[in-house]
This record gives C-alpha cells, sequence and structure tokens, in this order.
C-alpha cells in the first residue's frame, strides 16, 4: 500500500511541472476526460477465481491507486487553465482562481528558468574550445542555476498539490473544469493510459491467489515453450522447402538440359542405328561362336573337377565318423561328471537349507524381543511426555506465582505511598488550622485588652 501511494506521489510530482514543457497546439487536441474505459476479459485458462476484492488491504491498495489516477487526470488539465485563465474566470470561485493563478505564475517563472538553462548549456556546448578559465566559469554558473531551480521546483509541486487539495474539497469546481477543458496532451494521455493499464494489472493481481499465480506462470512458460518450439519447427520446415524448392528448380533445369541432350543424340543415333545394328549382328554372331567354343573346354574341366569333389566327400565321411566317435566317449564321461555334481549340490543345499531354518527361528524369536522393545519405548515416551507437560504446567503456574506476588507487591508498596501522602497531607492541614486558631485568639485578646 506505502508503495502504491509513493507511486502516486512521483506521479503528481512529474505531472505538476509536466505542462509547463507544452506547447499551444496540445490545448486543441480533443482528448475524452470521462472515466478510463475497462480492460478486455482475459484469456479464460488465465482469469482469476474471484471477480471482487475481499481483503480490507487490497481494497486500500486499490483505493490509493484510484485517488492517484484521479489527481493525475486533474493535475494534466491545468495545461488548458494555463493556456485559457479567461475561460473560468466568473465561473470557479476567487479563492480557487488565485490558487491557480499563483501556481500558473510559478510554473511561468520555472519554465523561463530553464529556457534559460538550456540556453545557456547549447551555448557552452557550442564555444568548448573557448579558453579553460571562461569554460570553467560558465559550467559553474550552469551549476549554480540548476542548484537554484531546485527550490523552485519544490514551490511548483507544493502548488500542485495545493492546487489539488481545493479541487478536491470543492467537486463542484472539479466537474466545470473537467468540462471546459477540451482535453490533455498526449504525452499526459499516454501517461494515464500506463496508470489505468497498472490499475487492471495489479486489480488482476490481487484477484489473484498464490495457486493461480503459479497456475498462470507454469500456464505463460508452456505457452512459451509451445511457441518456441512450433516457431522452431516454422523455421527448419520453411529452410527445407525453400531448399527443396530450390533443388526441384536445379534438377528441373538439369532434366531439361539431359533432355534436350538426348534428343540431340537421339537424331543421331537415328541416322547410324541400321549400320550399327547390322554391325552389332555380325559381332554377337562372331562371339557366340567362341563363347560355344569356350564353355565346352569350361564342361570338360568341371567334369573333372566334380570327380574329384567326390572323392574328397568320401574321405571326409570316413573322418567325421571317428570324431563323432570320440565325441560320444566324451560327452557320457562329461554326463556321468554333470551327475556327479548334481548329487554334491542337492547334498549341500539340504545342508544349507537345515542352516536357513535355524536361522529363521532364531529371527523370529529377535523380532518378538524388538517388538516388546519397542512397546516399551512407546510407554516411556508417553510417560515422559506428559512427566514434560506436568513440568511446563508447574513452571507457568510458578511464574504466575511469582508475577501475581510481584504486583501485590507493587499494589502494597503504592498504597503504603499513599497512604503516607494521605497521613503528610493530614497533619499538614491539622497544623495549619492550629494556626489559624492561634492567630484568631491573638486578635481576640487584643480587642479585649483596648
Amino acid at each position: 500500500m506505502r508503495s502504491v501511494h509513493t507511486a502516486g506521489e512521483m506521479a503528481l510530482n512529474i505531472l505538476s511541472v509536466a505542462p509547463l514543457y507544452q506547447g499551444p497546439a496540445i490545448h486543441g487536441i480533443r482528448v475524452r476526460t470521462e472515466a478510463p474505459l475497462t480492460l478486455a476479459k482475459p484469456l479464460t485458462p488465465l482469469a482469476p477465481s474471484k471477480s471482487k476484492l475481499t481483503t480490507i488491504e487490497a481494497k486500500r491498495i486499490m483505493s490509493v491507486l484510484d485517488e492517484a489516477i484521479y489527481k493525475v487526470e486533474l493535475v494534466t488539465l491545468m495545461s488548458y487553465v494555463e493556456s485559457h485563465p479567461e475561460a473560468l474566470e466568473g465561473i470557479l470561485q476567487e479563492d480557487i482562481m488565485s490558487v491557480m493563478k499563483e501556481h500558473m505564475d510559478l510554473c511561468q517563472v520555472l519554465l523561463e528558468n530553464v529556457d534559460a538553462l538550456q540556453e545557456e548549456e547549447m551555448r557552452l556546448r557550442q564555444e568548448e574550445d573557448a579558453e579553460e578559465r571562461w569554460y570553467q566559469d560558465r559550467h559553474l554558473s550552469i551549476q549554480l542555476h540548476k542548484a537554484n531551480l531546485q527550490p523552485l521546483m519544490q514551490e511548483v509541486q507544493d502548488s500542485s498539490k495545493n492546487v489539488l487539495r481545493v479541487l478536491i474539497c470543492d467537486p463542484r469546481a472539479t466537474k466545470l473544469l473537467q468540462v471546459q477543458a477540451p482535453g490533455r496532451s498526449a504525452e499526459a494521455q499516454h501517461f494515464l493510459q500506463s496508470l489505468t493499464e497498472l490499475r487492471g494489472y495489479l486489480f488482476e493481481k490481487l484477484l489473484t491467489n498464490p495457486m493461480e499465480m503459479k497456475e498462470k506462470a507454469q500456464f505463460i512458460q508452456d505457452i512459451t515453450r509451445r511457441n518456441k518450439q512450433n516457431q522452431e519447427l516454422i523455421d527448419s520446415l520453411e529452410n527445407e522447402v525453400t531448399a527443396r524448392l530450390k533443388n526441384r528448380d536445379t534438377e528441373v533445369e538439369k532434366e531439361n538440359f539431359v533432355i534436350q541432350e538426348l534428343k540431340n543424340h537421339l537424331h543421331q543415333v537415328l541416322k547410324f542405328s541400321e549400320n550399327s545394328l547390322l554391325r552389332t549382328k555380325q559381332e554377337a554372331e562372331k562371339q557366340q561362336k567362341v563363347d560355344f567354343r569356350a564353355s565346352q573346354a569350361r564342361l570338360a574341366k568341371i567334369q573333372q573337377e566334380l570327380l574329384m569333389l567326390h572323392s574328397q566327400y568320401h574321405n571326409q565321411v570316413t573322418e567325421n565318423q571317428e570324431v563323432e566317435q570320440a565325441l560320444r566317449k566324451k560327452k557320457y564321461k562329461v554326463e556321468t561328471e554333470i551327475e556327479n555334481w548334481i548329487q554334491k549340490y542337492d547334498t549341500e543345499m539340504g545342508e544349507k537349507q537345515d542352516e536357513y531354518e535355524d536361522l529363521e527361528s532364531i529371527h523370529k524369536e529377535e523380532k518378538l524381543q524388538l517388538e516388546e522393545l519397542r512397546q516399551q519405548h512407546v510407554v516411556l515416551v508417553e510417560e515422559f511426555a506428559q512427566i514434560r507437560t506436568e513440568r511446563e504446567i508447574n513452571s507457568k503456574k510458578r511464574m504466575e506465582a511469582e508475577r501475581e506476588m510481584l504486583r501485590m507487591v507493587r499494589a502494597a508498596t503504592l498504597i503504603q505511598a499513599v497512604w503516607k501522602g494521605y497521613l503528610v497531607r493530614s497533619m499538614l492541614k491539622s497544623k495549619r488550622k492550629k494556626k489559624k486558631r492561634g492567630k484568631g485568639k491573638g486578635k481576640a485578646k487584643g480587642k479585649v485588652r483596648k
């Protein structure tokens, strides 16, 4: 809430000087001065579950921001009063017009000082090549001029606050100013629009709980991630399409060139086809005769190789039978050894099973003991908690008794002090009465003597 209030004060401080830098052309801009438009409804997945503010803090924050926007709207209309002071004379009260006139005079003085400072800085930039001493003097003069502007700016800000106070206290004057003023500058309208957008964003922020904020952030991250993935896919597809189109154009050009070459070649082939066909036929007949002779010689050679392979096959079968007999003997020996190992394994597994059963019985006994110990531990924990609770209660009672004793001692001390004061005052009063009585008796005796 404090940050929003500070933002509103900063906005007022800025806009209290902003109309001074506007030219006469800005007064002809027609801008609406009614209440700001409502923001568009957000997307359904991002809409908050609530439509109204429920907490006092949120309502206070929004009220402070609405008040700041209202004050900014009033301040931005002051440029019209500055350029057309006669339009509101006789309509507004004299005290309001005097406050506005004083504010406009301060703004005019500040504007003149700012223009003079800008001219000096421009002249100083143009004459940078002058003497160093003169340059330093001018620079020092500009710095002093800037320092003198701060109090004047503060006066303008205070005057703006005073004008706002007077206008807010008089709703009729505020309404007349809004009706008479044709509009405000584009910069001021943009600033008001930004404040309105800030209000909508803050209103949505206050309506949203932490879980919805987390879901909204996750939704935005998912949308961003999907958008990025889709954009990457689109870029890759566009690059691929571009490359394929380029390759297709290149291939089409190559194919057109090949087709043209083939047409030319076909035309030449048609010319020499008859001679080539006749020559090919003659060469084929010669090649056929040569191939027949070679095939006869190759057939005789293959028959000799076939006879040799038959003899090698019979020899290999005899050798394989001998090897098979030796492998059968080895297999029998291995099977016997495997059977012995299986018997040995069964014996050892029986022993292991007996040992496992013994260990399991021991484990069950230890488990029962552990359960008994756990029950005892639970009972001890409960007793300890009860004892600790009793100690805490006794400690609290003892502390309460000590506090009560301390209050009683203080009360007794106070009563004694009051009683002593009462006794002292009573004694003083009795002494005063005795003195007065003594004086009265002395006067009576003097009269009797006379």
